[in-house]
């Protein structure tokens, strides 16, 4: 399971990195929504392995970054999310956690790190829709073109 999500996050990681890249290249033309969009998915990212850490997270759900930091702090969220699967024995492990509502969860180590990857991939999808209608073509960010 834990070479599985090794996987994932590497595929995570790859089209991050590739689209930061994108986004930067054409950041003149992007829109906000844009920026918005991949802002919040790597501030998920960093307070779901700041929950996985138990630690509280530095970044609020929907904040802003300039598109000039987005490589790297994907990067810091990918050092930060291997560390974890090196670490953690048990990925069922139940983590307790609250939301920034104050509303009080619980979920495993695994389903949490499936979500991160899921949630990645869904706002990724809104930000190829979102750079089409800025008359730019998308990158193709697939998990299967990562496979081939």
């Amino acid at each position: 399971m834990k070479a599985f999500f090794e996987e994932l996050f590497a595929y995570n990681h790859h089209y991050n990195q590739q689209l930061a890249a994108y986004i930067g290249a054409y950041a003149d033309q992007a829109s906000d929504k844009t920026f918005q969009l991949f802002s919040h998915i790597l501030n998920a990212h960093h307070i779901w392995n700041s929950r996985i850490s138990g630690q509280n997270p530095v970044f609020g759900v929907w904040q802003s970054h300039y598109h000039n930091h987005f490589g790297e702090l994907d990067q810091a969220n990918y050092d930060r999310t291997t560390a974890v699967l090196a670490s953690v024995t048990d990925l069922g492990r139940v983590i307790r956690y609250s939301t920034t509502t104050g509303a009080a969860f619980e979920n495993s180590i695994k389903d949490i790190l499936f979500h991160v990857i899921n949630h990645s991939t869904y706002h990724r999808g809104q930000i190829a829709s979102q750079l089409r209608q800025s008359g730019l073509e998308p990158l193709p960010t697939d998990y299967i073109f990562y496979k081939r």
